[in-house]
């Protein structure tokens, strides 16, 4: 897990840490790496001596120097056709040296990036899901899918690529220097006088480079959130009309993104010309003073070749760091993106030495409970209500009184912000989130199914059911009756979001995922407030059935599928208005009774609007008065 800084720590460093954090794992692999580049790196190094050897020694009449009688002895270097065979062995054989460390270190510096950008891809995604609701309201989607993917990707080549080279780079300029020096340190010193202003004007030009990208990543962002939100819209689209609204929507973004990326490659673009005339006046310099020393015998024709080789590769490198501005600045922000994201603290958070939870039996307390999602506007003030263990209680108000926020509440999918939840006598706070939600079973107004097949979906509810399992909760929901009729059965694929099923088959799959979880606690949340008549009915026997020996919380606008429950539980201001059965707060003529007739007019055709015609009386007509 990774560790978390203080919010006041730099920028920086926090993201220095964060790259400290995925590559601690593949130390070892990392060392490995690194004895291959040093290998690499010295095999180039040694590439020009074998030219050196042959042009002073074996062509030229130069006297062999000291390491060389050392290493060959007096007969070999004093036979040029001896020492020319052995200077072209040495190409090759620095050449396979050479070759193979290459493809050491490329082949595992792939594998770090591969592993990093998934352990990173991972990190961020279970982030993501412990997230509470509050961010994903306020926060958009496609947003966050650009940055799990592409900026994930930045980071892997990056890694992949630019890691290994500026590595290998830098080891060569060092090495390069170090050899340099000692062939002549006086023309060294010209490309030593230079190499800091190159690497100065890279770095400035850096942060150009970086803004510049930043605002691509942005653009490229908004374009990944419009086609994901109408492509997940595109029957509301089609249906409205709307195509040409969506597509200009996406071709202002798409502008905008093309105009950000000229205006970023246009600034990339002045770096490489500029710093390929730095090194083209420093090659002429030290080609002009070479030749000057040749001709006054203090430089060999050899040593100038092999400095002029070293000259050619050492600005290669410093070339290629000044160019790898426009990866680092990449980098640098898709690190940022990510760091922002990992930053951000759950709402719901486990306390220190959070338990496991024992198998809950159902009861439940709030106790002063108040919540808002704005700080300037409350919606729960003072919430205190108690619910027996197996109680059937239903929670209803008027639109936007908080009914769905109690309910999301008992598995802390928000945490309130003054007062407390108890399940059987316990601070839900005191148990740890997956362990609370394990025994808390679920059916929302709309059941998302997800790609896969019936019998996926429906074990999504307890991931290891058996398939008996999952048909005995599907004939449970009432569901088994339509499933065994689809094509292929319980492995028949639905499709995205489960819009080839209908409303009430995608709510009683939704109902046998809820019987496969078998949990005491059971929270329906306009469980059949999108369904018609007659899908609704079969439902309410699904629901029926899932009910019993649990306790339930139904949230809902159909207040006639309240009638068995235990107690009902009416929310205004803030506050439990009123609670009691529905036939009590029914003949209490308050809250519940006006919101169950007014729905009840509004369904001419109900039970309700019939019993209420038959019912109407006096203190009827003076409340609809008012």
């Amino acid at each position: 897990m990774m560790s978390r800084l203080p919010a006041s720590t730099p920028p920086n460093t926090r993201m220095l840490r964060l790259v400290l954090d995925l590559a601690r794992p593949y130390r070892v692999t990392l060392s490995i790496i690194l004895a291959a580049m040093l290998v690499e790196t010295m095999a180039g190094l040694g590439a020009p001596w074998p030219l050196k050897v042959v042009i002073d020694n074996a062509v030229g009449q130069h006297p062999p120097p000291a390491w060389m009688l050392a290493v060959l002895g007096p007969a070999l270097t004093a036979n040029a056709r001896a020492l020319a065979a052995i200077a072209a062995g040495a190409i090759v054989l620095l050449t396979v040296v050479g070759g193979l460390a290459s493809y050491i270190d490329n082949y595992l510096t792939e594998s770090v990036g591969q592993w990093v950008a998934n352990d990173l891809r991972m990190r961020v995604y279970d982030h993501l899901e412990c997230l509470s609701f509050t961010y994903y309201d306020t926060h958009q989607t496609g947003l966050l899918l650009s940055t799990i993917t592409d900026d994930v990707a930045t980071v892997q080549d990056f890694v992949s690529e630019s890691t290994l080279a500026i590595l290998v780079d830098g080891m060569t300029i060092i090495g390069m220097l170090g050899l340099m020096l000692w062939l002549n340190w006086s023309i060294t010193l010209v490309v030593v006088a230079i190499t800091p202003a190159l690497l100065l004007f890279a770095a400035r030009f850096r942060r150009a480079v970086k803004k510049a990208t930043r605002e691509v990543r942005r653009r490229e962002s908004d374009i990944v959130a419009i086609v994901q939100t109408g492509l997940e819209s595109m029957r509301t689209v089609q249906a409205l009309g709307a195509q040409d609204v969506e597509l200009a929507r996406l071709g202002e973004a798409s502008q905008a993104t093309v105009n950000a990326a000229l205006t970023a490659r246009r600034i990339k673009s002045l770096l490489s010309p500029l710093v390929g005339l730095i090194v083209a006046s420093c090659t002429a310099v030290v080609l002009w003073r070479g030749t000057g020393l040749i001709l006054a015998g203090t430089m060999t024709v050899g040593s100038l070749t092999v400095f002029l080789a070293y000259l050619g590769r050492f600005f290669k490198p410093v070339q290629d760091l000044a160019k790898m501005t426009n990866a680092i600045a990449q980098t640098n922000v898709g690190l940022e993106r990510i760091q922002s994201i990992l930053e951000i603290k759950m709402s719901a958070q486990e306390r220190p030495g959070a338990r496991e939870p024992e198998p809950f039996t159902g009861a439940i307390e709030f106790e002063h409970v108040a919540f808002s999602y704005r700080p300037d506007a409350p919606l729960l003030r003072d919430v205190t209500f108690s619910v027996a263990a197996g109680e059937f209680v239903g929670v209803v108000g008027a639109t936007g009184s908080g009914k769905s926020t109690i309910a999301s509440l008992i598995p802390r999918f928000y945490d309130p912000t003054a007062g407390r939840i108890l399940i059987d006598g316990h601070d839900i706070r005191d148990f740890t989130l997956r362990g609370t939600r394990r025994h808390i079973g679920f059916v929302l107004q709309e059941t998302v199914l997800f790609h896969g097949t019936v019998r996926e979906n429906i074990a999504y509810g307890r991931h290891r059911a058996t398939d008996a399992e999952i048909t005995s909760a599907a004939e449970l929901a009432h569901a088994d009756e339509f499933i065994v009729k689809m094509p292929g059965g319980y492995d028949a694929l639905v499709g995205e979001r489960g819009l080839t099923l209908s409303g009430g088959q995608r709510q009683r799959i939704g109902i046998a995922r809820a019987f496969i979880r078998n949990a005491p606690i059971l929270i329906l949340d306009e469980p059949t407030a999108s369904l018609d008549t007659e899908s609704e009915e079969i439902v309410m026997v699904g629901l029926d059935r899932l009910m019993q020996g649990r306790t339930v919380i139904m949230i809902t606008h159909r207040l006639n599928t309240l009638r068995r429950a235990d107690r009902v539980i009416v929310v205004q201001g803030g506050i439990v208005a009123e609670q009691g059965t529905h036939d009590a707060l029914l003949a209490a003529n308050g809250i519940y009774a006006h919101l169950y007739w007014t729905r009840a007019a509004a369904s001419p055709g109900s039970p309700a609007s019939r019993s209420r015609q038959e019912q109407i009386t006096p203190t009827d007509l003076s409340w609809r008065a008012r």
